[in-house]
């Protein structure tokens, strides 16, 4: 596993990179939560960040001064559950209870890792996975068409079963409504479908679809096909309407193309994506029209999100290496991006925001995570990483052997973490949840079966799952407890967690934990 702090160009706009410093061990006798042996770890040098991002980590998930003091001369080492609970009883904070970051402190030391459970098992490949934002829902989509709704608080038992309509390739992307009623997805076209999910049926096919299976079959006794549509049977398959959202603009003359990433608002009323013509789009749900088209890369556009709540910072990311920034109050009057981060090699394949419009992830073909704080970018790709002197595609090629110590001449983001795969397919990475970890944690799928868990600030490698027998391309951890959900090419929805439902896992799990 590789870690590394980058400098170069990135004192542009004056935010230096301050020195590495070493990091002390964790606590209680030289074990971890799960009976590793640290000895070997003791003393050892671990690089950290030392700048804002670590000091709002440290404060999102670091127990309180009072608590740390309860071991002398280990202020900075992690404080064992007991020894918290003991904390709290002796009402060493003075406050009686714990803090958020208290609670943080405790759930972020276990980690998502035993298991897996199976959730689910398709004939196709699984390209999505996505829990709502409360956790309450879980949303998977597949190659053949099916999109799959799973209501995690009534046993994962499948809510909605949602056949896509004009799929062309693949599902690229879902989304889900804030209000969680409805769902977008995308595929290689310029129509992106949305989907009312808070209907009784379980079935749900586009109305192109259902009116070809329906047409020879009478009504269900006492129902109508007002509204809802026909019943075809059971369980309940409806012919329901598939709202089609056309992309394309006015003046495309029906040029065809694909959205590989899209976003709800935060407040519901637009939707952000990301196209292979360059581009991004900007539909306003409200007024049922595209309110905004930015020609905004050199090649495809991979990835893109709102940097926080207000909806006027958006990221992107695209194959021509480069992520960018851009401000929608004055995209008019200047027509060019807020600003741009230069450090990869390779194409971006996914972004996920911190969410305080300040810190973004970004995962890569030149095998890489990097975390970046927009304040460091520049104002154009003033520096490029010069000709590549090999041939290579992702999609089916290794990557280079020479190519893997190469590094950006003007690297900006502010850490680069390695040890994972991103080949074949868009590979997403993310960060930790805020509630239960406070964002301690990124990890991501693999090309190589596997999740990778790195420490955020530390860079180590401190959980890799295995379970898969094909490309992990998404994940995701719920929202507020320590379970990970991930998705493959092998067909299989698996979930991990800590500790367990008390049920046998799908096989013996094969769990390497790593510290640098």
């Amino acid at each position: 596993m590789y870690f590394t702090a980058s400098e170069g160009a990135a004192n542009e706009m004056g935010y230096a990179m301050s020195r590495l410093e070493l990091d002390s061990d964790f606590c209680d006798a030289g074990k971890d939560i799960h009976g590793n042996d640290n000895t070997e770890r003791l003393n050892k040098e671990l690089n950290h960040l030392d700048h804002e991002i670590s000091q709002l980590t440290k404060l999102r998930s670091g127990p309180h001064e009072c608590l740390s003091q309860i071991i002398p001369g280990k202020r900075d080492s992690p404080v064992s559950t007991v020894k918290m609970l003991v904390g709290r009883e002796g009402n060493y904070s003075g406050r009686g209870r714990f803090s958020s970051a208290d609670c943080c402190h405790v759930l972020s030391r276990y980690l998502p890792v035993n298991g897996p459970w199976l959730v689910d098992q398709m004939t196709s490949r699984a390209y999505v996975s996505q829990f709502s934002a409360d956790g309450s829902l879980f949303v998977a989509g597949f190659q053949g068409s099916h999109i799959r709704i799973y209501n995690v608080d009534r046993g994962w038992k499948v809510q909605k079963n949602i056949l896509a309509k004009s799929l062309r390739w693949t599902v690229t992307d879902t989304s889900l409504s804030p209000d969680q009623r409805h769902l977008v997805y995308a595929s290689m076209s310029p129509i992106v479908h949305i989907v009312n999910i808070g209907s009784a049926a379980t079935e749900s096919l586009a109305n192109i679809t259902a009116n070809y299976i329906c047409s020879s079959l009478p009504l269900r006794p006492g129902s109508s096909d007002k509204g809802m549509g026909r019943i075809c049977g059971s369980p309940f398959v409806v012919q329901e309407i598939h709202d089609g959202l056309d992309f394309s603009a006015a003046d495309d003359e029906g040029y065809s193309f694909g959205i590989f990433s899209v976003k709800f608002s935060t407040d519901g009323r637009e939707l952000v994506a990301g196209s292979s013509d360059d581009s991004i789009y900007v539909y306003d749900l409200e007024a049922n029209k595209l309110s905004l088209r930015i020609l905004a890369h050199t090649s495809d556009v991979n990835t893109v999100c709102f940097a926080d709540e207000s909806g006027h910072l958006i990221y992107s990311g695209s194959d021509d290496s480069l992520c960018k920034v851009w401000d929608r109050r004055c995209f008019k009057s200047k027509g060019k991006p807020a600003g741009v981060l230069m450090g990869h090699l390779e194409g971006i394949t996914f972004i996920d925001s911190r969410g305080d419009g300040r810190h973004l992830i970004s995962n890569s073909k030149d095998q890489s995570i990097k975390l970046w704080d927009i304040r460091k970018m520049s104002s154009n790709a003033t520096c490029t990483p010069g000709f590549r002197n090999y041939e290579w595609d992702y999609r089916w090629m290794d990557y280079p052997t020479q190519a893997r110590e190469l590094k950006h001449p003007c690297d900006q983001s502010l850490s680069t973490y390695k040890g994972h795969s991103v080949l074949r397919t868009l590979i997403r990475c993310y960060f930790s949840p805020s509630y239960s970890t406070g964002q301690k944690y990124i990890y991501s799928g693999s090309s190589d079966s596997c999740i990778y868990i790195y420490d955020l600030l530390t860079g180590a490698q401190v959980a890799t799952l295995e379970h898969h027998k094909s490309v992990v391309r998404d994940c995701n951890w719920h929202p507020n407890y320590p379970i990970l959900v991930s998705s493959s090419w092998d067909g299989d929805i698996v979930k991990w967690e800590f500790p367990g439902n008390g049920e046998p896992p799908l096989i013996k799990k094969r769990v390497r934990r790593k510290y640098l």
